[in-house]
């Protein structure tokens, strides 16, 4: 009976490793089962990288074009301020220059050739040339004086203070000026006060 149960014993043994052996074996069918869903699962997870990746280099390409643009902004707010930063000092300065033309053209008036004054005649030629140098310093640095005689009326550029009868001139176009303009580097900093030729009604 020893012997029995002793065999009983080895066979049950036996077969129970057998048992665990197929449970535990690779050809768990169980296995074969998950790789399908593991497949599947990286798939799915290397799709919303793609996207995520996508998704980075878009905003990273618009980070980068906002970028340049800043740049270009802050570039041209640097240039337009080493432009018209004197635009103020200008705006005082060609206040000077209009009353030494002023001056110039009185003393022109004065040293007339029927007024043989000689003293005055060189304070006319030096005021004259103190005021083509004043204006070729204006020229170097972008400020330039209007001259709209004969163009057209720019709301921009003139403001109308009278109307002239159109003699010999298209209606709209500027007969006179009272009040010379001036532009820094083509932008308007003082409007050229003007007449404004229109047709007479009779």
């Amino acid at each position: 009976r020893l012997h029995f149960r002793g065999s009983s014993f080895v066979f049950s043994t036996a077969a129970q490793q057998r048992s665990t052996g197929d449970e535990c074996g690779p050809d768990d069918p169980h296995d074969e089962a998950k790789h399908p869903l593991s497949e599947r699962a990286l798939e799915h997870k290397a799709i919303k990288l793609e996207e995520q990746v996508r998704d980075l280099t878009e905003r990273y390409r618009k980070a980068l074009a906002d970028s340049e643009n800043v740049r270009r902004r802050t570039q041209k707010f640097v240039e337009d301020a080493k432009l018209f930063g004197i635009q103020s000092f200008c705006r005082d300065l060609v206040e000077v220059a209009d009353i030494l033309e002023k001056t110039a053209e009185s003393a022109a008036g004065e040293a007339e050739p029927s007024n043989p004054n000689p003293t005055l005649k060189k304070i006319y030629e030096g005021l004259s040339v103190i005021e083509a140098k004043l204006q070729s310093v204006f020229a170097k640095h972008g400020l330039q004086k209007m001259n709209p005689v004969g163009g057209k009326y720019d709301p921009y550029d003139h403001e109308i203070v009278c109307h002239v009868p159109a003699e010999g001139m298209q209606p709209g176009t500027i007969a006179l000026v009272t009040q010379d303009g001036y532009k820094l580097h083509g932008r308007t900093i003082r409007h050229a006060l003007v007449g404004v030729a229109v047709e007479s009604q009779e």
